[in-house]
């Protein structure tokens, strides 16, 4: 098992540019976060989410996988889930927890090898 955990801070994410935006986030995650009055913290949250998917990634001997190849989204329960948008060669099994207040946003991450 391998962990990424990240923290940002929320003003980074106000009012970037579209071309940041398509690069980084997939077109789900943007409907998603834009349908906000303040799309930052969600923003920021995915974000974070992204960095510590590839830090864990890395740790499993992962590599080359991009942000836009990373996508968050709900199931059924509303909770926030990690998937991987393009194929690699091994299975794996995601946790994620998200987490973000007026300033800051975090994510934890956990990738396990089935």
């Amino acid at each position: 098992m391998a962990v990424g955990v990240d923290i940002e801070d929320i003003e980074r994410f106000k009012e970037k540019s579209d071309e940041f935006l398509q690069r980084v986030f997939t077109p789900l995650e943007l409907e998603y976060c834009l349908k906000f009055s303040k799309p930052e913290g969600h923003l920021a949250a995915r974000f974070c989410a992204k960095e510590a998917v590839v830090k864990a990634l890395t740790a499993l001997d992962i590599e080359h996988v991009s942000y836009n190849e990373i996508e968050v989204f709900h199931n059924k329960k509303q909770c926030p889930q990690i998937r991987i948008l393009k194929p690699i060669e091994k299975n794996i099994v995601f946790q994620l927890s998200l987490s973000h207040d007026r300033t800051k946003a975090v994510a934890f991450v956990t990738a396990e090898e089935q």
